[in-house]
């Protein structure tokens, strides 16, 4: 009795914690001219693992309720022990109601240099730098994190995006690119400083209003979401007038532009003259897409 006791309680140990994200994990070494190489296979095999079978969070996770995301590292040198990249990385969440999944982050990191050896231990540490290659990859699992949160309550990630500044405080000391602000505009170091600066806190608010009071009532009353999805897109004029060409807002709409295209060139017509206006100002580089919108 005791025994079995015993392995009870382990089973619901396991069970207590379970992975957050059904990642797909796709390492492209074309560029190379050396694809066939055994290492680039292993590498993506140890990659999906360590993403997949991390507890990156104390929650627990339901199957149906893990995150669907990708990433592509596509290689385009590599020398030894060392790999020159970039990387792709995307995720989504289902809608309220329907089968449709809705894109929330979608960022290409173009400053991916990493070092690894073929079976190399692949361990996350939250507080420590391990790897180049394990702070990038786990930077953007809580970015994945803390937007996805953002979408279901307002100000939902804030834990996952202290931990993502945890991971660039920790990693400045790798030097590699990518982590400092001297790293340019358009880099890690920029998101996150965005994400947690009041000056863009319209962005999260966003992200809740556009997904959870808009997109996930749609299938009760498809006009008044489309309501609301256009109301909240107008708060970012807010925003890009206190701070214009923003690069929060172009990893936004990196995210949401054809989305959006899409949401408002069918389906029950909704007064949304100054929205196109809006759209066309604070996101001028998608012009061709807000000239498809219908009203």
């Amino acid at each position: 009795m005791r025994k079995f006791i015993f392995l009870f309680l382990l089973a619901l140990s396991f069970n207590s914690f379970s992975q957050e994200l059904n990642c797909s994990v796709k390492v492209n070494a074309q560029l190379t001219g050396n694809e066939n190489v055994q290492v680039f296979k292993t590498l993506e095999r140890q990659l999906n693992e360590f993403v997949n079978n991390t507890s990156w969070t104390n929650k627990s996770f339901k199957p149906q309720e893990r995150i669907n995301c990708n990433m592509v590292i596509n290689v385009n040198d590599y020398n030894n022990d060392v790999f020159t990249a970039t990387i792709q990385v995307q995720s989504s969440r289902p809608v309220f109601g329907s089968t449709y999944s809705t894109p929330v982050y979608n960022y290409n990191d173009k400053d991916f240099d990493f070092q690894y050896l073929e079976f190399q231990n692949m361990v996350f540490n939250p507080n420590q730098f391990e790897s180049n290659l394990i702070s990038v990859l786990s930077f953007h699992v809580y970015m994945i994190l803390g937007m996805d949160a953002d979408t279901f309550a307002p100000r939902g990630g804030d834990d996952y995006y202290k931990q993502a500044q945890t991971i660039l405080q920790y990693s400045q000391q790798g030097n590699f690119k990518g982590w400092k602000l001297e790293d340019g505009q358009q880099s890690r170091f920029v998101l996150i400083d965005n994400i947690l600066s009041e000056t863009y806190k319209e962005f999260r608010s966003v992200l809740y209003d556009y997904h959870r009071v808009g997109l996930d009532a749609m299938h009760n009353d498809n006009k008044e979401g489309k309501l609301a999805i256009s109301q909240s897109l107008s708060t970012l004029l807010t925003m890009n007038n206190r701070r214009p060409n923003s690069y929060i807002l172009r990893v936004f709409f990196d995210a949401k532009a054809e989305e959006i295209e899409d949401i408002f060139s069918g389906g029950p017509t909704v007064n949304i003259s100054d929205l196109v206006s809006t759209l066309t100002r604070i996101a001028p580089m998608h012009a061709s897409k807000w000239r498809n919108i219908n009203f």
